[in-house]
């Protein structure tokens, strides 16, 4: 059981998507727990503002420091210091399946959803434990990156998955992509499903899965083969496969 507690400017965005997921399935089997806190809930203005212009200049707006301060403070009390703080920010380290893992083992994570030209670094310096980023690129805010990683986390967690062994045959849990899929009909215009998956040979199917993994790899995510666990034969396969083989 772990739960999530994520703080935003725009709530029902977050709750929306988890409606109609797997992972709300999770929730309603309490194998999870999400919580989404309004940050304008914890602004002390009859306007509930949230942000200013950033001192020094420039454009944009900045999160104020106040709101996002109580609101952690409020919801987490007395475990303040003990649970993981996450700001999902273009800045933070790049979200992988290593990271998912890591989390995935923790009880209770934060989530801090910025927004606009980011937070007062203030946030940054003594609220957050940890800055992600789940890509070189900017977002509008951190909803979507905060749903990117509880989907993420949530699929390692028991049960959550109705094949146990999912999560671990998923590209990058053993530093591969996955092999290629397919399914019924065996023939559409033409293009029919390889041989070999029609069989019924469960062995050479497995043996067929792992090269056209190994070979997908080489050819889309050459970077990921030095930290696979390969057999010495399967290295010489690799060595006679051109980095532009798909298999």
């Amino acid at each position: 059981m772990i739960r999530f507690d994520v703080f935003t400017l725009f709530p029902d965005v977050v709750r929306s998507y988890f409606e109609a997921s797997v992972v709300g399935k999770a929730l309603q089997a309490a194998l999870l727990e999400i919580q989404v806190h309004n940050i304008r809930d914890y602004t002390h203005d009859r306007h509930h503002t949230t942000d200013d212009v950033p001192y020094g200049g420039g454009g944009g707006m900045v999160m104020k420091p106040e709101p996002i301060f109580a609101a952690v403070e409020s919801v987490l009390g007395d475990s303040l210091g003990s649970v993981p703080i996450l700001l999902l920010t273009p800045q933070g380290k790049r979200f992988t399946h290593d990271m998912a893992q890591d989390l995935a083992s923790q009880p209770r994570l934060v989530l801090l959803c910025g927004r606009y030209e980011g937070v007062d670094e203030r946030v940054r310096l003594h609220l957050a434990t940890e800055e992600i980023s789940i890509g070189d690129y900017v977002l509008t805010g951190g909803e979507l990156p905060s749903m990117v990683v509880i989907d993420a986390v949530a699929r390692l967690i028991p049960g959550v998955l109705g094949d146990a062994e999912a999560a671990s045959r998923d590209s990058h849990a053993r530093r591969l992509l996955e092999h290629p899929h397919f399914t019924r009909p065996a023939e559409f215009r033409g293009w029919r499903v390889p041989d070999v998956l029609l069989s019924g040979d469960h062995a050479r199917i497995a043996a067929w899965r792992r090269e056209q993994s190994l070979r997908r790899t080489r050819a889309r995510r050459p970077d990921l083969i030095p930290g696979a666990a390969l057999s010495e034969a399967e290295r010489e396969m690799l060595d006679r496969t051109s980095e532009d083989d798909p298999g």
